[in-house]
């Protein structure tokens, strides 16, 4: 694996989120901050089952969700390559799952609680700082 020092991808085997889906999102973690870059090879099946002690065809599954998704592509004989898009791919996903569901959550959250927008904002913009 092509990591830094520091850059672990993490597995949760005992989490409640399928491992093949961690996979993917691991792999799309090291795509946005630059560890895998676009036209470069992305992790093997065997590699990732070595790292994490995982079935090879459990990494495989994670791999193949993010091939639908255009984020890989597979050159055949040779192994699965990062997109060009797949930056952009994972960025306008994410939005789009942050909008709809965790900007949503905490605004019926802060409705409950009569938190105002004007509130939200003076404390985003706080923590920013």
């Amino acid at each position: 694996m092509q990591r830094r020092s520091g850059d672990v991808m993490k597995i949760l085997t005992a989490g409640l989120k399928p491992i093949y889906m961690q996979i993917a999102a691991g792999i799309e973690d090291d795509i946005l901050n630059g560890i895998l870059k676009a036209g470069e090879q992305a992790y093997s099946q065997y590699q990732l089952a070595r790292e994490f002690g995982i079935n090879p065809a459990t990494a495989a599954k994670g791999l193949n969700l993010l091939l639908q998704a255009g984020i890989l592509f597979k050159k055949r004989g040779i192994g699965m390559f990062v997109t060009e898009e797949a930056a952009g791919i994972i960025k306008e996903r994410r939005k789009e799952e942050f909008f709809s569901t965790v900007l949503k959550e905490m605004l019926l959250e802060a409705d409950k609680l009569k938190i105002s927008k004007k509130e939200i904002i003076d404390k985003i913009n706080m923590v920013e700082e």
